[in-house]
């Protein structure tokens, strides 16, 4: 039986993990193991990835991720604050592709920042870098000559992180439309410039893929302008959070998207909901639980090949959205778990 370890964070994260967990109860038969990770870690251990999480992570087949943040450890030093959990699993587990899909489900037209004729196109697979850039280049603070704070942090990629995630963008093209815009800043940065010639290297393996480049200035505006436009996007890890996260509000809300992070084709791989830990309606019953259910959609499709429960779980997220579903941030008075009940009842 397969073994989902749930991580389920802070802030919302728990609630909409449970919700998620109800709707993966309802489709086969699991183990499922829990663990603290970011915040509530701290609290209880003094470090926002224990030894214990990370050997579950490391142990099971998926896991299933909540979200992960709380400004009551903001003063703390990087390296023990909620997020370097996160950032510290994905280099443990080798999770270096992140597929990220932003699709307008039917009913949400009026809760898209587009107009509806527009927000009606978009369906996109953001595939994102994780493990280089910025995020896990050198960083650090200082002081100029003049004595002035400075601060740095060094964005960099070798040709073989660019030439990975750039088979999992053609490969990922390849089951949709065929078509791959690469998002880069050549124009003036060196790292850019070698993702892009490492990229069109690679699409001399592809000749079905038709392969575009687009800077990230003009891609985030294009997103807005005409994203119909776009199949898959493949970008680095600062571009790929940045465009991810606004393709949520064209598609209507951020808690309606899910994510995967891959080791590379099948296997072991964390999903996780995009949205943060929302520490202002934590505990109150707000949260949309969809990203969170579409996230173990993706578990079951992504890393235990169960692609016909997959389907159904979508086919009930988009159904009981074209009922009427709403939570607060769709413009509606469900709770969550309201919200994950209309889920269930479609999928039954």
């Amino acid at each position: 039986m397969a073994l989902i370890a749930i991580l389920p964070g802070d802030g919302i994260g728990p609630e909409v993990t449970r919700e998620a967990r109800r709707v993966l109860e309802q489709v086969g038969d699991f183990d499922f193991e829990e663990a603290s990770v970011g915040g509530a870690a701290y609290r209880e251990t003094g470090h926002p990835l224990p030894d214990a999480t990370l050997a579950l992570a490391k142990r099971s087949d998926a896991v299933l991720f909540g979200a992960i943040g709380d400004p009551e450890f903001e003063s703390l030093e990087r390296s023990l604050r909620p997020e370097a959990a996160l950032l510290g699993i994905r280099k443990e587990l080798g999770l270096f592709a992140n597929l990220r899909p932003a699709k307008l489900f039917a009913g949400l037209e009026e809760a898209s920042s587009l107009r509806p004729e527009i927000a009606r196109s978009i369906d996109v697979m953001i595939v994102r870098e994780l493990t280089g850039d910025v995020y896990f280049g050198e960083k650090g603070q200082g002081t100029t000559d003049a004595g002035l704070r400075e601060g740095h942090d060094l964005m960099r990629y070798d040709e073989a992180e660019v030439a990975r995630i750039a088979r999992v963008g053609f490969e990922t093209a390849k089951r949709r439309k065929g078509l791959l815009c690469s998002v880069d800043k050549a124009n003036v940065l060196e790292t850019s410039q070698l993702w892009r010639d490492v990229v069109i290297e690679i699409s001399a393996e592809y000749p079905d893929v038709s392969l575009s480049h687009m800077y990230v200035d003009n891609a985030a505006m294009q997103l807005v302008r005409d994203p119909g436009q776009f199949d898959v996007i493949v970008t680095g890890n600062l571009f790929g959070d940045i465009l991810s996260d606004q393709a949520s509000m064209c598609a209507g809300s951020i808690g309606m998207l899910p994510s995967a992070s891959l080791a590379g084709e099948g296997g072991l791989g964390m999903y996780e909901p995009i949205h943060g830990s929302a520490p202002d309606i934590a505990g109150q019953g707000k949260a949309n639980p969809c990203a969170a259910i579409l996230s173990a959609a993706m578990l079951l499709r992504y890393s235990l090949g169960m692609t016909d429960a997959a389907d159904r779980i979508e086919a009930a997220v988009a159904k009981a959205i074209a009922d009427g579903a709403r939570t607060a941030d769709l413009g509606g008075t469900l709770s969550t778990g309201a919200m994950a009940d209309a889920v269930l009842g479609a999928l039954a």
